[in-house]
């Protein structure tokens, strides 16, 4: 069986790096954030209130939901989005785990 890339790494590795890369732009971020502040499931204000195109919104919901970070239901002909609480405690917990080992790490 040929070996890849990601199967030479820990699967903690993999999921902080996927984790990582679908924060990666500032309006994935920015969404993140307005889920977190409405604290419900919100359908169309996402467009209203990002300075992006209504397909680019698409676009970085897509992106964030296929990593796990918000989840979407459908109310009629509406998608209605909010976070996935589960996948951000595995975020923060996998973070810490290496930020604070890289904290404690003193190097000179």
């Amino acid at each position: 069986m040929p070996r890849t890339r990601k199967t030479e790494f820990t699967s903690s590795d993999n999921c902080i790096a996927e984790y990582a890369k679908a924060l990666a732009h500032p309006a994935r971020v920015a969404i993140v954030r307005l889920l977190a502040q409405k604290q419900t499931c919100i359908c169309g204000d996402i467009v209203d209130e990002l300075p992006l195109a209504q397909s680019t919104v698409s676009q970085h919901l897509k992106a964030l939901k296929d990593a796990g970070l918000i989840q979407g239901s459908i109310d009629g002909t509406k998608v209605c989005y909010c976070l996935h609480t589960e996948a951000l405690q595995q975020i923060r917990d996998l973070f810490g785990n290496l930020f604070d080992r890289l904290i404690d790490h003193s190097c000179c």
